[in-house]
């Protein structure tokens, strides 16, 4: 008996070292911008895959990339969902070695994000170049003011030749249906929801890849998932973590159709038009093809030229493998 008791008491101080907090969930906080680019960061938190990982990842939405990039740089952020590529790219030439991608979206015109779009009434609107002498609302910050005049500018329309606003995502349906607005450059789900309330019609979608990059199916890279430098060099192994989460959820976001469920939860997008909600394609950085790279390396190297980027950089020292 003198020996079960001094077992007894050995387990005990063995298990009372182990204590709540010990097995407390390593806090992460991640930047979101509300699209479909952000689904794998609601797909890995509702599926468990966070957890799994020991990881307590709060998401908070802000309204423009911009915000996300001052979050990450005063350490507000460890990692943001789908930071908009070139942002990423402009504070690493303004302040290099601020963040790396771990993830990568490409969205083309089978894999569609971005679309102009026009008041389903409007019968006069039929292609881009229709698009002259009309005011158009954009996805806000800079690096969608880009895309959506670069592609304006392809088909021959110089910026003199419209307006554009930038405007936050929330108001787009609004601006749309009251008018504000002749056409709407603009992001899913918000795409998918004009069309089915019968606000919008789509004009024309998955526009970088065919004409800022030249093909219908090439890779625009418009947004990633991103860490701080920062948090990758104090928490290395939380990173690691993260990263193994990040793409189970890709995986799904790729392959499950039922992941689509998850943005009538978080994205106010009707169960009826979820399941129709086109989605980019995630990859993990260490799946990118050498194709993909170049395409992403092209768009920003329009970016550079263009003045939106402050100066060259090699995309491939901003992509991170896990």
């Amino acid at each position: 008996m003198r020996h079960l008791h001094r077992f007894a008491l050995v387990a005990l101080a063995a298990l009372s070292a182990f204590s709540p907090a010990t097995f407390a969930q390593d806090k992460v906080k991640m930047g979101l911008f509300i699209a479909s680019s952000a689904m794998p960061y609601f797909i890995a938190r509702e599926r468990g895959y966070f957890a799994a990982e020991n990881l307590d990842v709060e998401g908070i939405p802000l309204a423009t990339h911009p915000l996300i990039v001052q979050g990450l740089v005063k350490g507000d952020l460890d990692t943001a969902s789908n930071l908009l590529s070139l942002e990423g790219v402009n504070i690493n030439a303004l302040r290099p070695n601020t963040l790396q991608y771990f993830s990568i979206n490409c969205q083309n015109q089978k894999y569609q994000l971005e679309a102009f779009v026009v008041p389903a009434a409007n019968t006069s609107i039929k292609t881009l170049a229709d698009l002259r002498g009309k005011r158009i609302m954009s996805a806000p910050g800079p690096g969608n003011l880009f895309v959506a005049r670069g592609v304006l500018k392809a088909v021959g329309l110089e910026e003199k030749d419209y307006s554009m606003q930038e405007q936050q995502m929330n108001v787009h349906i609004g601006g749309l249906q009251g008018g504000q607005f002749d056409a709407a450059y603009t992001l899913e789900p918000i795409v998918s929801m004009m069309v089915a309330q019968g606000i919008g019609r789509k004009l024309e979608s998955g526009v970088i890849a065919r004409y800022m990059l030249g093909r219908g199916d090439a890779c625009a890279v418009l947004a990633g998932g991103v860490m701080s430098v920062k948090f990758m060099q104090e928490r290395p192994q939380v990173a690691e973590r993260l990263a193994r989460a990040w793409a189970k959820a890709l995986n799904d976001g790729n392959n499950d159709p039922k992941a689509r469920d998850l943005l009538s939860k978080h994205m106010n997008t009707a169960p009826a038009i979820a399941p129709t909600v086109p989605l980019s394609y995630y990859n993990m950085v260490r799946d990118l093809k050498p194709a993909e790279i170049a395409d992403f390396q092209n768009l920003v190297d329009q970016a550079t030229a263009a003045g939106l980027v402050k100066s060259k950089v090699d995309v491939r020292g901003m992509l991170k493998t896990y």
